[in-house]
């Protein structure tokens, strides 16, 4: 056979070849793909931290499609000025329809990054989305500004965090330490309770004036005060909730408001509780500090080598059944 020939017959025989792997791929179907991941969300597989931990409010300038848009691009140093921003939606329109929140449609909290200078305004919003307030800080710095509020679209509220510098030589101040009690235009607040990472807290303060209780506090934002808990380093803004509302028939108008603080981690904390006595709102400030969070169960020992019962029982009746202290 001369070569031609040979190579024509080779080239058939592929041909051949080819055509009946293919018929046999066609009856047996394509091949499956790689089976994906299970998600932990399937019972099959234990979610781990990470998927369960979610971050703490106010970390981010965006979240579920909202975003915080400065317009101002500094704090005004002394005397006051305009410091105005807008809230982007998901469509990436100023925001203009909001859920009241605690009687308002937006809470503003400013605070230096060192957690002094805290200030709770409410700004005014304009037709096109665009909110504005008067304000002022008292020293330079890197402040940051917490948006709170709840857009008209979402079944539960969000808070967007940003820096905005304030010009000028800036010396931070170091944080104060723990403390019990602290007073401010005359007016002592004490603190009761402790901060427990990773769970929800009870804390009571309690506020007097000249050495006595004062049992007419004044509603303020819905209720009989207002808390807000910052972490130190990151800012993180903490879920603080009162226990009761003014008329609810149950809740006193002081001496004492009680909150329910939820905090993820050890460390410390600044919390500020704005009052309202007299026709006037004050505001207390505090230094608390989260203990160690409750250890995790030890992982199980390598199970060991059985040993010979004994023919007597043990000093506490323990082991015969069992029972460990683990």
């Amino acid at each position: 056979m001369n070569t031609p020939t040979r190579l024509a017959a080779f080239g058939l025989g592929l041909a051949v070849v080819f055509t009946a792997a293919l018929g046999l791929g066609r009856a047996a179907g394509p091949t499956a793909a790689p089976a994906a991941p299970a998600a932990h969300d399937q019972h099959n597989e234990p979610a781990t931290a990470a998927d369960v931990t979610a971050l703490p409010a106010g970390l981010q300038v965006t979240q579920d499609g909202y975003r915080l848009q400065p317009i101002s691009t500094d704090l005004a140093v002394g005397d006051a000025a305009p410091f105005r921003f807008r809230i982007l939606g998901p469509d990436n329109r100023p925001v203009t329809d909001y859920t009241v929140s605690h009687d308002k449609d937006l809470h503003l909290i400013v605070v230096r990054r060192d957690l002094s200078g805290f200030q709770h305004v409410h700004p005014e919003r304009t037709a096109d989305g665009t909110w504005s307030v008067p304000l002022a800080v008292t020293a330079p710095g890197q402040y940051r500004v917490f948006a709170d509020f709840q857009p008209a679209a979402r079944s539960d509220g969000l808070t967007l965090g940003a820096d905005v510098p304030a010009p000028g030589d800036y010396r931070p101040r170091p944080l104060p330490a723990a403390e019990r009690s602290t007073t401010v235009d005359g007016y002592t607040v004490t603190l009761t309770g402790d901060l427990v990472p990773g769970g929800s807290s009870p804390l009571t303060l309690s506020v007097s004036k000249d050495g006595a209780p004062v049992t007419d506090l004044q509603p303020y934002l819905g209720a009989y005060g207002h808390l807000v808990a910052l972490r130190e380093g990151d800012l993180a803004y903490l879920h603080v909730h009162p226990d009761g509302a003014p008329g609810d028939g149950r809740t006193t108008a002081g001496p004492d408001i009680v909150f329910h603080a939820d905090v993820p981690s050890t460390g410390d904390y600044r919390l500020y509780l704005d009052f309202r006595h007299d026709g006037t709102v004050r505001t207390a400030e505090f230094t608390a500090t989260a203990g160690t969070a409750a250890a995790l169960p030890e992982p199980p020992a390598a199970t060991p080598v059985p040993a010979a019962p004994s023919a007597e029982p043990s000093a506490t009746g323990h082991g015969a059944d069992g029972h460990t202290h683990g």
